[in-house]
């Protein structure tokens, strides 16, 4: 692969990756809910969502999506719901830092709800299908170029999604007063409302 072409998209993953959208934020509660280790497994959940979202877009998915006003329509207000729910949950926790039906022995609520956060945005499909070929160079073999560009996005994405636990981790020692959890709380709600919402209202 040429070294500019990837050079290139690591800069531009790696601000893409950065940007506080619902999976580094579901690190970020999760993290401080049940420490970073435990976070992993809610991880392993996004990483294999956003994997099955690239899969999809490599089978032509993303094309249909792009056609397809309805089926994206519906997709788009399935994931708003999920995340809006996710937000009530965290918002009507109050004072309580774990929240309901996703205690903190339960790494198969955890790993769900990394799965279905990831899934939750069908603009990732289409994400897949326009950004990652710009940095393919059509007069060389493809298979490689891809493995380099996969490999990459993944080291890139679970490396940001364990500082966001890890901060995550950090600041539960902040949270000690119940006022404080509150708010945390609330302001979580109200950023997993709001990316529902801008996800409801977003465009192809």
């Amino acid at each position: 692969m040429r070294l500019d072409l990837w050079l290139a998209f690591v800069a531009a993953t790696l601000l893409i990756s950065a940007t506080p959208g619902p999976n580094m934020l579901l690190m970020l509660s999760h993290g401080v809910r049940y420490g970073a280790r435990a976070t992993l497994v809610t991880m392993a959940g996004a990483l294999l969502g956003l994997l099955l979202l690239i899969g999809l877009s490599a089978m032509g998915v993303g094309a249909l999506l792009a056609t397809s006003v309805t089926l994206f329509t519906v997709l788009k207000v399935a994931g708003a719901l999920y995340l809006a729910w996710l937000g009530i949950q965290a918002w009507r926790a109050g004072a309580q830092l774990h929240l309901p039906k996703a205690v903190a022995n339960d790494a198969r609520a955890r790993f769900r709800t990394g799965l279905t956060v990831a899934l939750s945005n069908p603009k990732a499909i289409l994400f897949a299908a326009a950004f990652l070929p710009q940095f393919i160079d059509a007069h060389r073999p493809q298979g490689p170029q891809w493995v380099i560009l996969l490999t990459t996005f993944f080291v890139i994405e679970a490396s940001w999604q364990v500082a966001y636990a890890w901060g995550g981790t950090r600041l539960a020692g902040w949270l000690a007063a119940p006022h404080r959890i509150r708010a945390f709380n609330r302001a979580c709600g109200g950023a997993f409302v709001a990316a529902g919402g801008l996800l409801a209202v977003s465009r192809h």
